[in-house]
């Protein structure tokens, strides 16, 4: 399965770093998951169940607040003010 960049950062610092398969959230308009090659976009995040799949396959699982994602052609970023993994 393909990768891609995905930065989570905070105000604080990155809180996660790394090329991963997808990664599922809710937006604005509901649940997304975003897998390689998705097409340029940006969004609202809400608060709530955040899953992130690494490009060994291993996915952890957990909260985030609040926040904005952004899909680029090279990278996947997700402002927000915390999240915490499992």
């Amino acid at each position: 399965m393909s990768t891609y960049p995905l930065i989570i950062s905070s105000p604080d610092g990155d809180l996660y770093r790394g090329d991963v398969r997808q990664i599922i959230l809710r937006g604005s308009e509901g649940d997304l998951a975003i897998l390689a090659g998705h097409i340029p976009f940006v969004t609202s995040v809400q608060k709530g169940r955040c899953v992130v799949e690494d490009a060994e396959g291993t996915r952890r699982e957990g909260l985030i607040e609040e926040g904005l994602l952004t899909v680029d052609r090279e990278k996947v970023t997700v402002l927000t003010t915390a999240l915490k993994l499992e």
